[in-house]
């Protein structure tokens, strides 16, 4: 079953709820804000203070970034991360494909407001499919009669019980850039983090795992090289609007990406797909 629902401000989403899962996705951004699988705790962070507002992003769940990752050195007002987050997209289906499964689609179109600030002509679709594990995928087509470059990702919030004990299973010996550092390392196995951490790892395998002190969570990822480590830490914490002083302590963002060196180039009539389906296994 799925509805469409609005809170007091007239922000919109759907609600989906199905014998496996519920699940919320705002219209804006064509942002998956809750995911919670039969018999679990959510997958998916929110925090507290997040915003649903027009034209403010959402702080958790899988903000989508789209067409740039991070900032965007052309214009110093083109916003963090691609306009994809915080515009309207259209819904385009829903449908149950048995008891335990829906599928949602929502599509953004090149417009006034697109062109702009990127001025190409495109579609991209969010396919979510949402059962006993939850796929999200990012199909991108180039409708100009030239090619475009973009970076993107998958920016997904992961609901942890502690950050100190957590273990990343599937990055051992991978290079990665650290953006707080500006250098480029090796991944050395850790459990835990015990600060501020910004990482964009390149060529990472096509299944990573989040162990967390309540359960181990398997990410399999398609059309994607990169794979962006994020969590804001204390100081960092407490001067963003949107985020409660301690919240860092309870998420971790993994975030699917074509990022960094990872660039996508999408030549007329071409599509690219980038995607993960994540299981809590």
């Amino acid at each position: 079953m799925t509805a469409l629902k609005h809170f007091n401000n007239g922000f919109a989403y759907l609600e989906i709820e199905n014998r496996q899962a519920k699940a919320k996705i705002a219209l804006q951004g064509a942002h998956i804000f809750e995911y919670t699988k039969e018999g679990e705790a959510s997958l998916l962070w929110l925090s507290q203070k997040s915003l649903f507002e027009n034209n403010k992003a959402i702080r958790g769940g899988i903000p989508v970034c789209f067409p740039w990752f991070g900032k965007n050195d052309k214009g110093k007002d083109l916003p963090q991360h691609g306009f994809a987050r915080t515009m309207i997209w259209d819904v385009v289906l829903q449908e149950d494909l048995d008891e335990c499964t829906t599928h949602i689609v929502l599509r953004l179109e090149s417009n006034a407001a697109t062109k702009k600030m990127w001025n190409y002509d495109f579609h991209v679709e969010l396919d979510f499919l949402i059962g006993k594990q939850l796929q999200v995928s990012m199909h991108i087509k180039n409708c100009s009669t030239i090619p475009f470059d973009v970076t993107t990702a998958l920016h997904t919030y992961f609901k942890i019980s502690n950050i100190n004990k957590v273990l990343l299973d599937g990055l051992s010996h991978n290079q990665y850039y650290d953006a707080l550092t500006k250098k480029r390392g090796t991944h050395q196995d850790s459990t835990g983090f015990s600060q501020e951490v910004d990482r964009i790892y390149y060529a990472v395998p096509n299944k990573i795992y989040l162990q967390d002190e309540m359960r181990k969570v398997e990410i399999e990822s398609f059309g994607a090289h990169s794979l962006v480590v994020w969590n804001p830490w204390i100081e960092k914490s407490k001067h963003m609007r949107d985020m409660t002083p301690d919240g860092y302590k309870t998420m971790l963002c993994l975030e699917t990406a074509n990022a960094g060196d990872d660039i996508v180039t999408i030549h007329p009539n071409q599509s690219h797909k980038i995607g993960a389906i994540y299981r809590i296994v």
